[in-house]
């Protein structure tokens, strides 16, 4: 297919690109990808080192001779001669053959909108890599802002790729290629900071162009894309879960200050929709500066909580107002401010909705530290904001308070009253919980008010109350037969019948046996005249 394949330097490369958002429209473009797409280059060679020759399957073969150099003066043996499809057809597989990003020509013309200021062609290759060389050999000395300047000079060539998780890959690997050997702590931190600068450029080629591309509520993040950053996200989260031994430098103190500032800035104007940089300035704090501070060490908690009473005026417009108020609740709780803290709390659930992620993380951090009569407050306080959560949400909540209760008897109560308070969403929980506690009556209680039958449980589920308290559950499926009975048709005297032969078993482990017989004597005789259950009753071998 091919003769020879001349090369483009970077220059040569970008001025390429240029020509092709001057010289060709969004449909033409489009149309030539799906051909490029669709395998219709059937040759391509090169006689001259800026000249291209193609033969691209149409209608019928048409020959493309591109000048790279001069688009406009290429030609096309196809009927629009100039300008075609079949020209960035050829141009694709090109690019694809010198391994230059295809969407850098794709996406030429949207590019080309966004400015209309002269071409300035990009410093060489040679001349960046000699610039990364001597930046790289000051990495240990460096700031963090430094860092990202690094990162972003040795991922330069990335710029143009699909942000997936080959350009993860790509880009991290740029970045660690030229990084020297550096102490625990700061290989940590470097890391840890090569992963946000990889998920920053993720997320930010995802938001829609705008003024402030980090305050927008029309986010889309395509599926690749997305699959992408959350994979970037849990390494970073792996990484805080691994905590930094900052005692054993704490010379590094500082860069963590410089990565709270990082994260701070990016959670405070972060778009509406997303939540990535606020949960991992959660994991920095509760993972890496919280366990390196002694109990009674709270200068950075204040010094954090002031520059966050600063941020709106130094974010201005870009503000997102929730994580901002989440952020100061945050640092009241660290400081045991559970007052401030909790009134934060409540006044942002008034017109966001709290998540889960943004209170367990206390909840842990005040189980794991024993603050028991801080962790009932918290619990108690923080029930009705997740509220309108269903189980798979709630059990966190649940098994918090059982750890509470048992380390702190005298909350129990305190307990009870908070899933009251959240029904109907506490339901399961509240289920779960009586059974635990052994609530036989108050579990029975509960069923038979809110109007559920035997049939809306498993066997296994009515087990614990039929070992514990069978004569519980006599009322519960005297009403469920009642119940059956009075809907009259065929199905549901079925159903009674399955309930009068589990009531029959109920009072022979009872040894009321004599009850039995008195009540089903009245209850075949009260419904004699109903044929069909009587029918049913002596298939059931109830009657004879």
């Amino acid at each position: 297919m091919m003769k020879t394949i001349h090369t483009l330097d970077d220059i040569q490369w970008e001025q390429l690109v240029h020509q092709v958002g001057d010289s060709f429209d969004d449909l033409t473009i489009k149309r030539g990808f799906q051909y490029y797409k669709q395998e219709r280059v059937l040759k391509l060679e090169m006689p001259a080192p800026l000249l291209l020759e193609a033969v691209i399957e149409g209608n019928e073969p048409y020959l493309v001779k591109v000048q790279l150099d001069a688009l406009p003066v290429s030609t096309c043996t196809c009927p629009v001669r100039r300008s075609c499809k079949h020209m960035i057809a050829a141009l694709l597989h090109y690019a694809s053959l010198q391994e230059r990003s295809i969407h850098a020509i794709v996406n030429a013309r949207s590019t080309a909108s966004l400015s209309k200021k002269a071409f300035k062609p990009a410093p060489s290759a040679a001349a960046a890599s000699a610039k990364l060389r001597e930046m790289a050999v000051r990495i240990p000395e460096m700031t963090v802002a430094q860092w990202h300047e690094l990162f972003e000079l040795g991922t330069s060539s990335l710029s143009d790729n699909t942000p997936n998780a080959q350009y993860v890959k790509e880009a991290l690997a740029a970045i660690y290629a030229v990084k020297p050997s550096l102490s625990p702590v700061v290989e940590q931190l470097f890391g840890l900071h090569a992963h946000f600068f990889v998920l920053e450029k993720l997320v930010k080629q995802s938001l829609h162009h705008t003024q402030n591309p980090w305050q927008t509520s029309g986010t889309y993040m395509g599926f690749h894309t997305h699959v992408a950053a959350d994979s970037v996200r849990e390494a970073i989260e792996q990484s805080f879960a691994n905590g930094l031994p900052v005692r054993n430098e704490p010379e590094q103190w500082e860069r963590i200050s410089q990565t709270a500032a990082y994260l701070r800035r990016r959670m405070l104007t972060e778009a509406k929709s997303l939540t990535y940089f606020l949960d991992l300035y959660y994991r920095l704090w509760m993972n890496w500066v919280h366990p390196n501070l002694s109990s009674g060490d709270t200068q950075l908690y204040k010094e954090e909580l002031t520059r966050l009473l600063e941020a709106p005026e130094a974010v201005e417009a870009a503000l997102s107002k929730l994580p901002w108020m989440l952020a100061q609740s945050r640092m009241h709780f660290y400081l045991a401010q559970d007052d401030q803290a909790l009134a934060l709390l409540h006044k942002a659930s008034e017109s966001s909705r709290i998540r889960p992620e943004d209170l367990y993380p206390c909840l842990q951090t005040l189980s794991q530290s024993a603050s028991w009569p801080r962790l009932a407050l918290w619990l108690e306080e923080v029930g009705p904001l997740l509220s309108s959560y269903r189980k798979g949400s709630l059990e966190p909540y649940l098994i918090y308070w059982q750890t509470a209760v048992e380390h702190l008897p005298e909350s129990e109560p305190r307990m009870w009253q908070s899933f009251v308070r959240m029904l109907p969403f506490s339901r399961d929980i509240y289920e779960e919980s009586m059974l635990f506690y052994g609530k036989w009556q108050q579990w029975m209680d509960y069923h038979l008010s809110t109007g559920r039958e035997p049939a809306d449980f498993r066997v296994s589920e009515l087990q614990p109350i039929e070992k514990n308290a069978p004569e519980l559950l006599l009322p519960f499926y005297h009403q469920a037969v009642e119940r059956n009975v009075l809907e009259k048709n065929r199905h549901s005297y079925k159903a009674a019948v399955r309930l009068l032969k589990r009531l029959n078993k109920l009072y022979k482990k009872l040894k009321q046996e004599d009850r039995w017989e008195l009540f089903f004597s009245a209850f075949s005789g009260r419904h004699s005249r109903l044929r069909a259950l009587q029918e049913e009753l002596r298939k059931g071998k109830l009657l004879s």
